[in-house]
C-alpha cells in the first residue's frame, strides 16, 4: 500500500509503484477511429496499433511518489491529480519509465517547447488522441460510452470538487474515468500552423457543463504555461508483443 503523500521516501517505493502502475495497465487491441475537429469540420481516420493503458487517471499519491511534488488544487492521494502542464506530465513519463528501465519517450529541453515525441520507444507516454478516444468509446459509437450520470463526474454531480478515481462504471474494456472528473493531455500538437505548439486534452472535467463531457470534445492549450485544477492525464505504452512492424 503506497503511503500518503507526506511520508513517501521515493527511493523505497519504486518497486510497489511500479507493480501497482503495470497492474492497472489495460491492453486495447488494435481497430480504426474516426476524428473530426468541430472548427475546421475536418474528418480524417487513424488507424490504431494494440497499446497499453491505464485503467484510472494518474493519482497525487502515484504522481508524488515518481516526482516528489504535490501540484494540485484539491487535495488527496486517491484523487486525480491536477494543476499540471503538458510538460510536467510528460516528464512524469520520462521520469517513470527510467525506474522501470525504459527507454523514455520524450526528449525535453529545459526551457524550450518544442519537445520531441519518440513514437517507438518502450517507455511510458501519454495517449495520443486517437488512442484516447478509441480507447475511451472502446467499441461503442456514441458520443459518450454510457449514461453519462453513471460513466463521468461533471457540473451537475461533482459537488464542485474532484472525486477519487473509479468510482464511476467503467466502459467496456474496463477503463474509468475516461469522461469527466478531469480533462486528460494527449501528446498530439493541435494545429501548429495556427496554434503552434498547443497540446491536445480530452474527455471533460468535474466543473464541465454536459455539452463538453463527450468522447469526441477536443481542447488545445500551452504545454508549459497551462494548467488549471480539472486538467490531469492518464499513462500509455506501446504493446510491442502485439505491434505489427512498421513497413
Amino acid at each position: 500500500m503506497i503511503k500518503n503523500c507526506d511520508q513517501v521516501n521515493t527511493s523505497e517505493i519504486n518497486a510497489s509503484i511500479l507493480s501497482e502502475i503495470e497492474e492497472q495497465l489495460v491492453e486495447i487491441p488494435a481497430g480504426n477511429i474516426e476524428l473530426r475537429d468541430d472548427r475546421t469540420k475536418q474528418k480524417w481516420t487513424v488507424e490504431i496499433q494494440p497499446f497499453l493503458i491505464s485503467k484510472f487517471p494518474i493519482t497525487q499519491e502515484v504522481y508524488f511518489a515518481v516526482t516528489n511534488e504535490d501540484p494540485s488544487t484539491i487535495k488527496g492521494n486517491k484523487l486525480p491529480v491536477e494543476t499540471i502542464t503538458w510538460k510536467e506530465a510528460v516528464t512524469f513519463c520520462n521520469r517513470l519509465s527510467v525506474n522501470a528501465g525504459l527507454n523514455p519517450c520524450y526528449q525535453i529541453p529545459d526551457e524550450d517547447e518544442n519537445i520531441t515525441f519518440h513514437n517507438t520507444a518502450n517507455g511510458f507516454r501519454l495517449p495520443t488522441e486517437a488512442e484516447w478516444e478509441y480507447a475511451c468509446k472502446a467499441g461503442t459509437s456514441g458520443i459518450r460510452y454510457g449514461e453519462l450520470n453513471a460513466i463521468a463526474w461533471y457540473k451537475e454531480n461533482s459537488g464542485n470538487t474532484t472525486h477519487n478515481v473509479g468510482q464511476k462504471e467503467p466502459n467496456t474494456w474496463g477503463l474509468y474515468d475516461m469522461l469527466g472528473n478531469v480533462w486528460e493531455w494527449c501528446s498530439d500538437i493541435y494545429d501548429e500552423t495556427v496554434y503552434g505548439s498547443y497540446r491536445l486534452f480530452r474527455g471533460g472535467g468535474w466543473c464541465d457543463e454536459e455539452r463538453s463531457v463527450m468522447a469526441t470534445t477536443r481542447r488545445r492549450s500551452h504545454p508549459l504555461k497551462f494548467k488549471i485544477d480539472d486538467l490531469g492525464f492518464r499513462i500509455a505504452r506501446n504493446n510491442d508483443k502485439k505491434r505489427e512492424p512498421e513497413s
